[in-house]
């Protein structure tokens, strides 16, 4: 297989991974892997609380679906297998934005046979931090079948 179809391979399984409220909000996965994520997402008016600015909610919600993923890809890197689901999602607000693209990143901070802990940092184009999060996920088997 050449690099033009493993690249085409690997934006079609990134795309697949973004459904539900992370297409609502216009999450961009970049890469993923048991290592880490790193996405953007452009920030518009739909993205706002009522006074203009970004709503925490969407800090706590790509936080949490940028972890998920993280636990998962590594979940399946290490044979472990099944999957990760958020049981704390800790975020913590540093600077308002009301425009621009958010890029998101994790580092794992501890990963076992149980749980996972993940780092999600958020910034703005200039590398700023707007949020930072620590999510804690169970780690689950995949019902058979």
């Amino acid at each position: 297989m050449s690099n033009r179809e493993n690249e085409r391979d690997l934006a079609a399984d990134l795309a697949g991974m973004v459904q539900g409220l992370d297409r609502v909000l216009g999450t961009r996965l970049i890469e993923a892997s048991g290592e880490g994520v790193r996405a953007t997402l452009e920030i518009t008016a739909d993205h706002h609380q009522p006074f203009g600015i970004v709503h925490g909610g969407v800090y706590c919600a790509i936080a949490e679906s940028a972890a998920s993923i993280s636990a998962f890809c590594w979940l399946q890197e290490s044979e472990i297998g099944g999957t990760a689901v958020g049981v704390n999602n800790n975020t913590d607000f540093l600077r308002s934005v009301s425009s621009g693209t958010i890029t998101v990143t994790t580092v794992p901070v501890h990963r076992g046979r149980r749980q996972q802990l993940w780092q999600i940092d958020m910034v703005d184009a200039d590398g700023r931090m707007l949020a930072q999060s620590r999510v804690r996920l169970q780690n689950v088997e995949l019902p058979a079948g």
